[in-house]
């Protein structure tokens, strides 16, 4: 495509969807300046050193299935990440030496489920088959007709099923309970909902399709190639740059064609001139959801599990049992926090010796708390670990622990601790963060939304940035797909 220097896009935040519009828009023409808060670009694929030296851990997301099937990153150039596809995308520990193991292979999986095995054939196996149309159908507005109304059809059966009463009667053993509930238990939600369903199954089915993947290095690596390409197309990056107000930002003329590219929460369109009433009363009735508190370990071994066969897994969901984990996620719901967390675990370093020194390990785990909690998480997560691993607490050599009202800190877009850029509800799936077929767009002239607050909302996908800049070529009488792009 012919350059068009005359052009300006200015977007703020450099997390995976922001970075994802600049790239789509830098590589489309135009003059792309990137506005990051933190010190370091990547947001929500940030990596630092740490908790001792010669340890890397993540600093917001450390498993990527969203991205290794995500159709933005697919264009973009999977290969351009070296990324680890393991064989146990996730597993469950259990009292008594028990586990749970959710392999990429599903017969596998469901073999050694017991009395649940056909059930959970029946659950994953027609979702994992049409992954791709899965994630199509998953990866827009809701409001949009379905490209896939078939697959769309059984997702929602499935979830309505999952994320009610009924969910009850699907598993028969406390394995595959168990096993399904930690998935589901990443939305950050009560237990069952639509909303949590809704993400367990879309994450079950990557585990049993393309593979629970993530990069060797770090989450960082991800921002690292987005800003390779980035500035191979002119585009550039401003870091330290926090933006509070917008109405005094100089971003270009809309009249021009110059655009604004908000890739952090709404919120912040509030603090630009002339927003019309109607959007901003809807901006304000956005509604963002519980958060995390995270703990990092650097540690003198791997994880002691009971059950060794959880040390093949990266992802580990510790919690128990399905009533536990349930009772876990609805005390957050309520304003409290379990005495026996739900804990999301994932342990990088045993396939990718690159996060650690020779011998040592790094752990990554958090626990849901409310709002703007200030609890830091180390006990409570080192307790639950040690339940299901004896002997790890022997292990830490160091901790580090960032509780979730400390979050917005280092990234603006997490407000109140909340890493999902909203509510994970099916209300905000379909008002995220306002109800139109194109919520990527704002009566504003010139300006946009880019974040998790858009569809298809959170995970590292970067389709909430691409949908922003195909936005942006659209109204400027541009039909754009990702092959004109980057094919």
């Amino acid at each position: 495509m012919p350059r068009r220097s005359a052009r300006r896009a200015t977007v703020i935040g450099g997390g995976p969807n922001g970075l994802a519009a600049a790239v789509s828009l830098a590589r489309a023409g135009y003059a792309v300046h990137v506005l990051e808060a933190a010190a370091a670009v990547g947001g929500g694929v940030r990596s630092e050193e740490g908790p001792l030296p010669g340890f890397v851990s993540d600093v917001c997301s450390a498993v990527h299935p969203a991205a290794y099937a995500s159709p933005f990153f697919r264009a973009f150039g999977r290969d351009r990440i070296d990324w680890i596809v393991p064989e146990a995308s996730y597993a469950h520990p259990l009292d008594g030496g028990r586990s749970a193991i959710a392999w990429r292979d599903l017969d596998r999986t469901a073999d050694a489920l017991g009395t649940d095995a056909r059930a959970w054939r029946a659950l994953l196996r027609p979702l994992t088959r049409r992954i791709d149309a899965l994630v199509e159908t998953t990866g827009s507005s809701l409001l949009q007709v379905p490209p896939h109304p078939v697959t769309a059809l059984r997702y929602g059966l499935r979830m309505l099923e999952q994320g009610t009463a009924m969910s009850a009667r699907t598993f028969r053993g406390e394995e595959a309970a168990a096993l399904f509930a930690g998935v589901a238990a990443h939305a950050n939600a009560a237990l069952p909902s639509p909303g949590a369903a809704a993400a367990g199954l879309l994450l079950a089915a990557h585990g049993h399709a393309g593979g629970w993947a993530y990069p060797r290095g770090g989450a960082q690596r991800i921002a690292d190639a987005l800003v390779d390409d980035l500035r191979a197309h002119g585009g550039t990056i401003e870091t330290d740059a926090g933006v509070g107000d917008l109405s005094s930002l100089d971003w270009g003329d809309p009249a021009r064609g110059d655009v604004l590219v908000l890739a952090g929460s709404p919120r912040l369109a509030l603090t630009l001139r002339d927003v019309p009433a109607a959007y901003a009363g809807a901006l304000r009735r956005y509604r963002y959801g519980a958060a995390a508190a995270k703990v990092d370990f650097a540690l003198d071994g791997p994880v002691p599990w009971a059950d060794p066969a959880v040390a093949l897994a990266p992802t580990v969901h510790v919690g128990g049992t399905r009533d536990e984990i349930r009772a876990s996620e609805n005390a957050v719901a309520q304003g409290r926090v379990s005495a026996a967390p739900y804990v999301l675990v994932v342990q990088p370093s045993v396939l990718d010796a690159t996060r650690a020194p020779e011998g040592k390990h790094v752990l990554w785990s958090y626990i849901h708390v409310p709002a703007n909690s200030d609890l830091d998480a180390t006990e409570l997560i080192t307790r639950q670990i040690a339940r299901f691993a004896p002997g790890f607490r022997d292990r830490i050599l160091a901790s580090r622990a960032v509780a979730a009202r400390d979050r917005v800190r280092t990234n603006p877009a997490e407000i109140g601790g909340d890493i999902f850029g909203g509510a994970f509800t099916i209300v905000q799936a379909l008002r995220r963060p306002v109800v139109a077929r194109s919520p990527w767009r704002t009566p504003m002239p010139g300006v946009y939304l880019a974040s998790a607050s858009t569809p298809p909302g959170p995970g590292v996908n970067g389709m909430a940035g691409w949908h922003a800049a195909r936005t942006v070529l659209a109204d400027a009488g541009e039909r754009v797909s990702l092959a004109d792009l980057f094919g």
